[in-house]
């Protein structure tokens, strides 16, 4: 057996035990057979398609989301309309709602949807007309952006372009592949990133806070992990990061300001800041003693300028300290969490529902009011599914760490009885974990780990690794 069926193996394995069903059953199949073509329009809709729509996304995905426009004082967000295909009720909505995700390991995807709707006829795709659902958000000269319209829309993708591309044209760097020839496109993505730019420098007024972490990639060799590559970040980047935050926070609007519940993507204040001031004291920072994203975004720019090297492992740190995001239900008059990292009090996931159903959830409540339904959920639903949705993101956080570390064991058989410089990342009566600084893996600290305690540094000889189990023991040496 190969090393890449060995992961594979792996990956099916771990989607099961946390409760994933990996395969599309034959039920599923029978009902895909039935779908033929694309969604036809729903009336009324907007006829959009002449306007140069852009897709951005990895050089590799097939399943596109959203499409991008900007023009005068705006930008559009158009969003796949999944719902027009995948209806409430049906078989493959159930296995969606139970996933609820896309899991994505070293060597196989398990998609949420069948491939061929999500890279086919609920996808973006290049050259063919497709339903969206508009989100227009009006931007100001501060960046300052508000909820301008939705509605349903016919689009058309004129260029499928990659984040490679469009960051080397905006950094004015060479990219391998030329972007395609079609008349005004650079002035547009050019267009695009100025309103982003706007969009980030007012978020950045809010209190929006900026990391560093190092993202890691399996190199993948004849089916074999032979190393880690560090996945980087651009300006085509940070385009679409402020464009989606803008529509997923206009979606969120839309609906309150009509009286509807949503499901909202949070991130509740901090139960740790003491650990984060204390941790910023150890680096010359003076933080308040309650929470403030403000003063924390502040640090964490003069630690990134004044110590560039480390700032990866000390985002890595707060982020672990800050806590991880969560749906909750959205009671217009009711108070209710915001996004903390992201200094936003009306905030979801809107813009993805090919990927994830908390998505495809906010694409129907959406519907139901363009189209003057009945709500597509009640609040008691919407409750259960931001409970279901958090747990299973959480297990496929799970299975995706788990396949990183199996195939991070495998780059690091060689290297066992070697000493590192790592920083502790986790620390709780379930176990401590460090991080190596080169190569950046996790691990468990298995031997001399009692006072450590998140953003501490050490040094630790790697004593066991298991590739099947993804284990990377590490023994104090400090």
């Amino acid at each position: 057996m190969t090393e890449r069926l060995t992961l594979e193996k792996i990956a099916h394995q771990a989607m099961l035990e946390k409760g994933f069903v990996p395969d599309f059953p034959p039920p599923l199949l029978h009902e895909l057979e039935s779908i033929k073509a694309p969604a036809p329009p729903h009336e009324p809709i907007r006829d959009m398609r002449r306007l140069l729509w852009v897709s951005i996304d990895n050089d590799d995905s097939k399943d596109l989301d959203q499409l991008t426009y900007a023009e005068h004082d705006r930008i559009y967000i158009a969003v796949a309309d999944v719902d027009a295909i995948v209806k409430k009720g049906s078989v493959i909505d159930h296995r969606a709602a139970h996933n609820t995700t896309s899991v994505y390991t070293p060597t196989k995807v398990f998609p949420m949807l069948p491939p061929k709707l999500s890279t086919n006829l609920t996808s973006l795709n290049p050259d063919t007309d497709r339903c969206a659902i508009v989100v227009e958000v009006k931007v100001d000269q501060s960046g300052h952006f508000e909820l301008s319209d939705i509605y349903h829309a016919l689009v058309h993708n004129h260029a499928q372009l990659s984040y490679t591309c469009v960051g080397a044209l905006l950094e004015h760097t060479i990219c391998k592949n030329p972007m395609p020839k079609i008349l005004g496109l650079k002035e547009q993505l050019i267009l695009q990133d100025r309103f982003a730019q706007k969009i980030q420098e007012y978020r950045n007024k809010q209190g929006a806070l900026e990391f560093g972490v190092i993202q890691l990639h399996p190199v993948i060799i004849d089916g074999i992990a032979v190393d880690l590559e560090e996945i980087g970040r651009n300006r085509a980047h940070k385009l679409i990061e402020n464009f989606m935050i803008a529509a997923n926070v206009a979606s969120t609007r839309y609906l309150k300001d009509r009286g509807l519940p949503t499901l909202k993507r949070v991130v509740k204040t901090p139960k740790r800041w003491d650990r984060i001031v204390a941790l910023a004291n150890s680096l010359g920072g003076d933080l308040p003693s309650q929470p403030d994203p403000k003063a924390l975004r502040h640090f964490l720019l003069e630690q990134q300028q004044s110590a560039p090297l480390q700032f990866p492992d000390l985002s890595l740190a707060m982020i672990k300290l800050l806590g991880r995001g969560e749906y909750v239900l959205g009671i217009p008059g009711k108070k209710s969490p915001g996004h903390f990292d992201l200094a936003e009090r009306d905030y979801t996931h809107a813009t993805a529902p090919n990927r994830r159903f908390p998505d495809l959830i906010m694409q129907r409540l959406l519907k139901s009011s363009l189209f003057d339904l009945k709500p597509a959920y009640t609040q008691k639903e919407l409750a259960a599914l931001a409970a279901h949705c958090t747990q299973k993101e959480d297990d496929a956080t799970k299975v995706e760490r788990l396949l990183l570390k199996c195939a991070a064991a495998m780059v690091l058989r060689k290297d066992v009885g070697k000493v590192f410089t790592a920083m502790v990342t986790g620390a709780s009566p379930k176990g401590t974990w460090v991080r190596l600084e080169d190569p950046p893996i996790e691990g468990k600290l298995t031997k001399g780990f009692k006072g450590l305690d998140v953003g501490d540094y050490l040094k630790v000889k790697l004593i066991h690794v298991d590739v099947h189990n993804g284990h990377i023991d590490f023994a104090n040496e400090s």
